[in-house]
């Protein structure tokens, strides 16, 4: 067990626990490095594999309980500091005003597809009997539709995903991008 393999395993858990409990995604990164440099320092302490999970989140957990406290010696806390305001947007809110623009540069057929089942809210199974297609069909030309459109997305922006494939960050790539 070495901290490498621990790290990549659990960095992406991490850092949505970390957003979760702080607004500024600057202070999200230095805490996430704390994190990090704590559990180099100590893991060869955990002796049990199936307890790592826990003892990072108990670190992360101490760790932002140490600089909310640190915080509070120099500056009375407010609320907009604690949370996120209902007036910050989502990755994937930001995200989202691309999704017409890219479904719309896709090939015909996979336009129409995605616009059906994605933005209209049409089932899968309705879209395939709606068009005389097999089911199993459909729902193979549905991944492939989205492949396409991540694509689309991909060239645009660097995408971070967890481990689960869940979009956690994304940076705009330097070139400029034409459907969005």
């Amino acid at each position: 067990m070495n901290v490498e393999s621990v790290w990549r395993e659990y960095q992406a858990s991490l850092k949505r626990f970390l957003h979760k409990n702080v607004a500024n995604p600057d202070d999200v990164d230095d805490l996430l490095q704390d994190i990090l440099l704590k559990s180099y320092q100590n893991l060869n302490h955990v002796n049990d594999i199936k307890k790592v999970k826990s003892w990072l989140f108990q670190i992360a957990n101490n760790t932002i309980i140490d600089f909310y406290r640190k915080r509070s010696k120099h500056h009375q806390l407010e609320n907009e500091v604690l949370w996120y305001s209902e007036q910050d947007e989502s990755i994937l809110q930001q995200l989202a005003s691309c999704a017409v623009p890219f479904i719309n540069a896709l090939p015909k057929f996979e336009s129409e597809l995605l616009t059906a089942i994605e933005i209209n809210g049409v089932s899968q199974k309705e879209y395939a009997q709606q068009h005389g297609i097999k089911y199993s069909t459909l729902k193979s030309r549905v991944q492939k539709s989205r492949k396409l459109l991540f694509g689309l997305y991909n060239n645009c922006c660097e995408l971070s995903l967890d481990e689960h494939g869940n979009l956690i960050d994304f940076q705009e790539k330097s070139t400029y991008c034409k459907p969005c």
